[in-house]
C-alpha cells in the first residue's frame, strides 16, 4: 500500500472521519465501520483531504478539462481538489458545483462556477446508492459537458443489486470510470499493522465475507 493511502487512512481515523463500532447504513446493513467526510471540521484537514483526491486524479489515466462537485458534500471537495491539483501537480482545471434548488435572481440557475465543458471528473465523498453521482452525470450532460469519471474517498467493495460491486454497477450504468483514494482492503491492511486497532479486523472481515464482492 502506498504511503499516501496510509496517510489518508491515518488522517481519517484521527479526525473522526473513519469510525469503528456498529452503524446502520442506508441499505439497512449493519456495518462495523463508518466513513463520513461530513465530520471534517477544519481548514487544515479539508486541505489535506483535497491533496489525496488530487493525488488520485493525477495518478489516474484521466486527462479532464474540468471538475464537478455535487451538492452538498461534493462542494468543498471539488474546491479543495482543484486547488491542490493546481498547487501540487500544475494541473489547472475549471470547476463547478450545483445548487439543490434553482436560483431565480442574481446569478440564476443551478450551476455555480465556470460554465464547464469537455471531459469532466465528478468529485464526491462516498458511493452508497450512487444517486449523487448519477444526478451529477446528468447535470454535466445537460450543460454540454462529458462526464468521463468520478473520484470518491473509499470503495467499500460491497456487492450491489446485481451481485457485482456497487462501483462496477455504476460504472456500467453511466459509462464512466470510478476511482477511489482507498479501498476496504486498504483499511484492513492498515488495521492489521496497528496493534491499537487490530481488534476491529475480525468484525470487518466477517462483514466483508457476507456483503463483500467475491
Amino acid at each position: 500500500m502506498s504511503s499516501y493511502k496510509k496517510n489518508f487512512i491515518n488522517l481519517a481515523i484521527s479526525d473522526g472521519v473513519l469510525k469503528f463500532g456498529e452503524f446502520t447504513l442506508k441499505s439497512g446493513r449493519v456495518s462495523p465501520y463508518f466513513f463520513n467526510l461530513g465530520n471534517v471540521a477544519s481548514g487544515k484537514t479539508i486541505s489535506s483531504i483535497g491533496s489525496y483526491y488530487a493525488e488520485t486524479i493525477a495518478r489516474s489515466p484521466f486527462k479532464p478539462d474540468a471538475l464537478f462537485g455535487p451538492a452538498y458534500k461534493g462542494i468543498p471537495l471539488v474546491v479543495t481538489t482543484a486547488i491542490s491539483l493546481s498547487d501540487n501537480h500544475e494541473i489547472n482545471l475549471a470547476y463547478a458545483f450545483n445548487r439543490k434548488e434553482e436560483k431565480d435572481h442574481g446569478e440564476r440557475g443551478k450551476i455555480v462556477g465556470k460554465q464547464i465543458k469537455g471531459d469532466v471528473i465528478i468529485v464526491d465523498d462516498v458511493i452508497s446508492s450512487g444517486a449523487s453521482i448519477k444526478e451529477a452525470s446528468e447535470i454535466c450532460k445537460s450543460i454540454g459537458a462529458n462526464p468521463v469519471g468520478a473520484v470518491v474517498s473509499i470503495d467499500r467493495q460491497e456487492i450491489g443489486k446485481q451481485k457485482k460491486s456497487s462501483i462496477e454497477e455504476l460504472e456500467q450504468e453511466l459509462g464512466i470510470e470510478i476511482y477511489s483514494i482507498i479501498t476496504l482492503d486498504d483499511v484492513i491492511r492498515y488495521l492489521e499493522e496497528d496493534e491499537r486497532l487490530c481488534e476491529y479486523v475480525s468484525g470487518i472481515l466477517k462483514y466483508k465475507s457476507r456483503y463483500g464482492v467475491k
